[in-house]
């Protein structure tokens, strides 16, 4: 039987840590609120963040994160991306030869604009890691619905260990090697779920929606060949797939932030009403800054940036869009 811990117990730690005892693996789950953890336990339910999802029996809680990693050799990683860092360190004093990490975070890292593999090689660079992403909202997941992602390592023994952990009942694992790819899809199809709202909130049609997630995926696929990416990774389930479920669907919450603003909220009144941190908020200014280390041109993720940040009308940019240069279609 496979032991995980799972670090983090947000809604999609939460509905992975589901998943993985569905699939009869031994699962102890790590939030930081002692407090939070204990309601879960009590429960059987995530009422904040995964309300109607029942817990499993057999998922064990634990407040100590130290702990955590002393007695699970696989960690999984479902915290924020600007936390990621911080609670590498908080675990790594505690590691063995042993220890393999993989992650679900979506994202990159704020102040620097690493990738979150990077940020890992910097701060644990002795263990095998492989990241897990792809089309899949958490309550969807946590009831069992069928859902497929995508797991990728450089190292062909750990990404075996993950595909045989993960894959199984509901959920389908397709293996890769292109760390890269995956995470590029997972972070920046959050900032073109924030341009597709705001177009839906503006009333714009599914004529609209069509054009910001073909031209969305333009962006990624240059930026992603660019850095190193394959194509077949981003046009995969991890990178497309994911894109058009976070754009298409009111579960996203970037999509929301985008529906808010094209509404007329601020994006202080939208935060309040969505009530969750939003990756897509975060990451848009960074995936710039990193697309313009590479030089690569990303115009809707600079739309929102510049709604977002510089109090740009989101109808004014949108036409912006609309009014640019002719070219072809794959430059």
């Amino acid at each position: 039987m496979a032991a995980i811990g799972v670090i983090g117990a947000g809604a999609w730690g939460t509905a992975l840590a589901v998943q993985l005892v569905r699939n009869g693996c031994q699962v102890s789950l790590w939030g930081r609120n002692a407090e939070h953890l204990a309601k879960l336990e009590a429960d059987r339910e995530n009422q904040r963040y995964l309300s109607g999802v029942t817990l499993p029996e057999e998922l064990k809680f634990c407040a100590d994160l130290k702990q955590l990693a002393r007695e699970y050799e696989h960690l999984l990683m479902v915290v924020p991306s600007h936390s990621f860092r911080a609670v590498l360190g908080e675990i790594k004093p505690v590691l063995t030869n042993n220890s393999r990490i993989s992650w679900a975070t979506k994202g990159l890292e704020l102040d620097s604009g690493e990738f979150l593999h990077t940020v890992l090689e910097q701060e644990i660079p002795d263990v095998a890691t492989a990241i897990v992403s792809g089309p899949s909202f958490a309550t969807e997941l946590g009831q069992g619905q069928p859902t497929v992602m995508t797991a990728a390592s450089a190292s062909q023994d750990f990404l075996n260990e993950i595909v045989s952990t993960f894959h199984g009942q509901n959920l389908r694992i397709y293996p890769s090697d292109d760390v890269l790819g995956v995470e590029i899809g997972g972070a920046i199809k959050n900032v073109l779920a924030i341009a597709t709202g705001i177009a839906d909130g503006l009333g714009y049609g599914s004529n609209t929606q069509a054009a910001l997630i073909t031209r969305g995926l333009a962006e990624m696929v240059r930026l992603g060949m660019t850095l190193g990416a394959k194509r077949e990774t981003l046009m995969g389930v991890s990178g497309v797939g994911d894109l058009v479920l976070t754009c298409t669907d009111n579960q996203s919450r970037n999509r929301r932030m985008g529906l808010y603003l094209g509404q007329g909220m601020t994006m202080d009144e939208a935060t309040e009403k969505i009530g969750q941190a939003l990756e897509g908020v975060k990451t848009a200014g960074v995936v710039l800054q990193v697309a313009d280390q590479a030089g690569v041109e990303m115009p809707i993720s600079k739309m929102v940036y510049r709604i977002l940040y510089q109090g740009h009308s989101s109808k004014d940019a949108v036409g912006e869009l609309l009014a640019r240069g002719v070219r072809a279609e794959h430059e």
